[in-house]
């Protein structure tokens, strides 16, 4: 099953340095990743020298996973030029284009 997550939680970095990341990295997850969106404030977790995005990014980088942090937000809290290389900003028709092809069975917004 392919999956997508929107992170809009404020608990976003707990459930994913707790509970995500280390499912991904173990190859335990259940499911395949295809994506991950994040908006408001989990946009920090992005950030070059974030230790949850830095982890994030690696398990990305293996295995082609999307993470995308909401322009708007990246703008707002000015980290537009400071997010971990390789990872885009955009709004949903970006989202949107660049899950088009992943053969999504599921979104889920935590």
């Amino acid at each position: 099953m392919n999956v997508a997550y929107v992170f809009s939680t404020p608990n976003a970095s707990y459930i994913l340095e707790k509970m995500i990341v280390p499912q991904l990295e173990e190859g335990r997850h259940g499911a395949t990743v295809v994506g991950m969106f994040f908006f408001v404030d989990n946009t920090y977790l992005l950030v070059k020298g974030n230790p949850t995005g830095e982890r994030l990014a690696a398990v990305a980088r293996k295995s082609g996973m999307l993470l995308m942090g909401c322009d708007q937000c990246c703008y707002q809290r000015a980290i537009a030029d400071r997010l971990i290389e390789g990872i885009p900003i955009g709004c949903f028709p970006d989202l949107y284009k660049a899950l088009s092809g992943a053969k999504l069975d599921q979104v889920i917004t935590l």
